[in-house]
């Protein structure tokens, strides 16, 4: 369905709600509106959950301050601040099924257990940040109270949606009176704090703050009168711009105005036109002449949130790779060839001394541009970390995905941030697809302190040119590539492609279907897979089975058996979300 559409029906249904339900006082918090036991158990619902998802001793500010916060939100007595910061550091784990029971069986959520979705959102943004731990704990109780993720999307893409109305409806009523009798007082500070534009960027750059009442008007539809009436001030909606970076011009704002050490190219594409409380960036991995000759074609097919980004880096050097790619495997290696070579990595038997002669005497046509690409990769992931570091992209959540060097710069990128400061609660999901990296779990582990939801591995056993570009390497070597990442991490998520991907350079070619196959929603998908946009929603874990996945097989094994014991845990990434944007669905 249209962000549009899913907007006015969620729209009407508030407003009939509203009209029906008079017993409720528009001026008070959702929340706050749940009796004392549904608030009790909502608090420690969302204790429980924190200490489900962000165990680490690096995690215990964050969860501290927030369960702080939010009892202070539900206006709960202060007494109950102990308990509730017990659940957050892990205890009382058990009770998760019966706050859950309790909760909906407050009256007011009776018909519409939606609401507790629509007040988390609220918190989660009442500072102008949207912290992608906050969103990965609301995938969470969303899940766990049985509320389909894809409701969460239709929350955001509403308030999005408002603030549009809004504008315009103010550029139409009071735009030349609100010009003169306060632009002229406000605009500088707003620039100064980079809140207001200077000539383009979003809705919320556009009213630079500064339309307050006519925005706060149409938020209230999303998020509560209250919660509305929070961000209406001038303050409040400044902050809100904050969301989307300076000026509200996001990524696309960004170029690169000198060489940064070795990387001559650096540049977001835009990937669609909307504009989203969490975006997505997808990082292709090589380039070829013909129909891959652009960074955003393996990409078109993908739905994984309202805004999306491609990165363009390196393409010179691409290109090369990507010719070398296709000659070495169109034309040295006939496809006989192939098939034994994908046996041979199969069996687990290649060394130095079992790779033809004839492959071997034309391997200065890969190794060459290979060497330089991977190079360049770790220093564009690097750069990549601190443009994100930076908030260039304002304070929303990230989620990546790539392929082949794609999915290295990635692992380069969250490297880098691991050793940085601040920077927990920007990275929502991660995908890396055909990662040429390594592969044991010790290398992985600093990925854990940066990503909030999911690390996707997709792999193949029987990519052979993966396997070949590294014979020189130690034999000791592991390439997450060609195999699961045995790290034990709820994170972690290890998915064999192998019966989709039968050569490296189908991570490209079969994009639509590795994305289906992960769970990301991509375009004129066929009915029953729509809203099926996380990679853990029912549909994707039907299309992870298809894609013979044993390593998620035992994953989903598991899953189910978290399930049995009350404990499961929403899988963050995006879509499942709802969309993918990190969606906590089951773990």
């Amino acid at each position: 369905m249209a962000a549009e559409e899913k907007w006015k029906g969620w729209a009407s249904k508030q407003q009939k709600e509203s009209e029906r339900g008079g017993e409720r006082e528009p001026g008070v918090l959702l929340g706050r509106q749940l009796g004392e036991p549904g608030r009790f158990a909502y608090a420690a619902l969302c204790g429980i959950s924190l200490a489900w998802l962000f165990p680490e001793n690096e995690q215990s500010s964050f969860r501290t301050e927030f369960i702080k916060g939010f009892v202070k939100w539900l206006d709960l007595p202060d007494a109950v601040l102990p308990a509730m910061t017990a659940f957050a550091d892990g205890l009382g784990g058990e009770g998760t099924e019966t706050f859950t029971e309790i909760l909906l069986k407050d009256p007011i959520l009776k018909e519409n257990p939606l609401l507790i979705t629509q007040d988390l959102l609220s918190f989660s943004l009442q500072d102008g940040s949207y912290d992608a731990r906050a969103r990965v704990l609301i995938c969470r109780v969303s899940w766990l109270l049985r509320i389909p993720l894809e409701d969460l999307e239709v929350l955001e893409e509403s308030l999005l949606e408002s603030l549009k109305e809004q504008k315009e409806e103010e550029s139409e009523t009071a735009e030349v009176s609100r010009k003169k009798k306060e632009r002229r007082k406000k605009l500088k500070r707003y620039l100064l704090i980079g809140l207001a534009t200077v000539g383009g960027g979003t809705v919320i750059g556009l009213t630079g703050g500064l339309a307050a009442p006519l925005v706060a008007a149409g938020a209230a539809t999303v998020i509560g009168s209250a919660g509305a009436a929070a961000l209406g001030s001038t303050a409040g909606i400044a902050v809100m711009a904050s969301l989307f970076g300076a000026a509200g011009a996001g990524l696309t704002g960004y170029k690169m105005k000198k060489r940064v050490g070795a990387i001559e190219e650096f540049e977001f594409l835009p990937l669609t036109e909307g504009r989203q409380l969490h975006i997505t960036i997808a990082i292709t991995g090589w380039l070829c002449t013909g129909k891959y000759g652009s960074f955003t074609a393996p990409w078109s097919s993908m739905l994984h949130s309202s805004e999306q980004y491609c990165l363009a880096w390196e393409s010179k050097y691409l290109m090369e790779l990507g010719n070398a790619l296709d000659s070495l495997l169109n034309g040295f290696v006939n496809m006989m060839a192939q098939e034994a070579l994908k046996f041979t990595v199969l069996s687990g038997i290649v060394t130095a001394l079992t790779w033809p002669a004839s492959l071997l005497t034309v391997a200065n046509v890969i190794d060459n541009p290979w060497g330089v690409c991977l190079h360049r990769s770790a220093e564009v992931g690097k750069h990549l970390a601190h443009i994100l570091l930076s908030r260039q992209q304002g304070q929303r959540p990230v989620t990546l995905i790539g392929f082949s060097l794609g999915a290295r710069v990635i692992y380069f990128c969250l490297q880098e941030m691991a050793q940085e400061k601040d920077s927990q609660g920007i990275i929502e999901d991660v995908v890396l697809l055909g990662a040429p990296v390594e592969g044991e779990a010790k290398h992985w582990k600093a990925l854990t302190r940066v990503v909030s939801g999911r690390i996707i591995n997709g792999f193949c056993r029987g990519d052979w040119l993966l396997s070949f570009v590294y014979r020189t390497s130690s034999v000791q070597l592991s390439v997450a590539g060609l195999q699961p990442v045995d790290l034990d991490d709820r994170r972690m998520v290890n998915m064999d492609l192998s019966s989709v991907v039968n050569g490296h350079l189908d991570y490209m070619k079969q994009m639509d279907t590795i994305l289906k196959a992960v769970g990301i929603k991509i375009k004129e998908c066929q009915p029953e897979e729509k809203g099926s946009g996380s990679l853990f929603s029912p549909q994707a874990k039907k299309s992870q089975r298809a894609a013979g996945s044993e390593a998620q097989g035992e994953e989903n094994t598991r899953k189910e058996e978290d399930e049995a014991g009350g404990e499961a845990l929403p899988a963050s990434c995006s879509h499942q979300q709802n969309s993918s944007s990190s969606a906590l669905g089951e773990p």
